[in-house]
């Protein structure tokens, strides 16, 4: 059992080794301290809301504050758009890569069925969901990676005829990651207006039942408004309220009421 400070609290080398820090300003308050480590985590949201920013702040603050080395494995788009999107954050990925802190795992070239020129890619004809799975696995092993983020799930191209086929591969998905010991967010979209809504939380409508956390991000008043609702948290306490937040220079953050 981990030790307590005399106010019966978990100190802050105890609350590391259960906890893994978001990075984006606001939210670990509201999951005790952050993601329960080796867990998986659904970011779902509509077109436009910051999933994929929020997977690369999650990677990129884990690095840079936390020496936690991870994996991002984008199947929507080339990695050389994500790095230079991420610049305008401030968001160095080339120099992490250099060091094999970070590793961007190209799978957008392969659904296109083009080489890539990355040096971790997927090989095309070569996409079905246990080949990338093993992939996946091999470059996490090769960085060590702590932390992972699939953008999306979607884009993987887990669904299939059978929604009971669909729910097998996402389960068997997040139970493999979480046995490995990485803490994984996985992206997903929700059909246009949902955002915030209780109906829709997922592209198939079974993603939130196999992962361990839901964060549901969205749109308010005609999309003037960003939001964020930590929908589900397994062995964390928190609200269901809705957050306002704002995509600022520094990134995703919550803003302060």
């Amino acid at each position: 059992m981990a030790d307590k400070n005399n106010n019966g609290k978990l100190d802050k080398t105890d609350k590391a080794k259960t906890r893994v820090a978001t990075g984006i300003p606001g939210l670990d308050a509201l999951v005790e301290g952050g993601f329960p480590r080796a867990r998986s985590i659904l970011v779902s949201g509509s077109c436009g809301t910051g999933k994929s920013i929020f997977g690369m702040q999650y990677l990129y603050h884990g690095l840079v504050d936390y020496e936690e080395p991870g994996v991002f494995v984008t199947f929507d788009e080339m990695p050389s758009k994500i790095r230079e999107d991420m610049l305008k954050f401030g968001w160095n990925l080339k120099e992490l890569e250099k060091n094999d802190l970070l590793a961007i795992l190209d799978a957008t070239s392969a659904k296109a069925g083009t080489a890539s020129e990355e040096e971790h890619a997927l090989t095309p004809g070569r996409l079905d969901f246990d080949n990338a799975l093993l992939e996946i696995l091999n470059v996490c092993r090769k960085t060590n990676a702590k932390r992972l983020v699939i953008d999306s799930i979607p884009a993987m191209g887990l669904h299939s005829d059978s929604l009971n086929e669909t729910r097998k591969n996402i389960l068997k998905l997040s139970y493999v990651l979480n046995r490995t010991g990485l803490t994984t967010i996985m992206t997903t979209e929700v059909p246009e207006g949902a955002g915030g809504g209780a109906q829709h939380l997922s592209r198939y409508g079974i993603e939130e039942y196999v992962t361990d956390g839901v964060i549901l991000l969205g749109f308010v008043g005609l999309q003037s408004m960003r939001t964020l609702t930590v929908r589900k948290m397994r062995s964390t306490q928190h609200a269901l309220d809705t957050h306002q937040i704002e995509i600022g220079t520094k990134g995703i953050s919550l803003k302060k009421t």
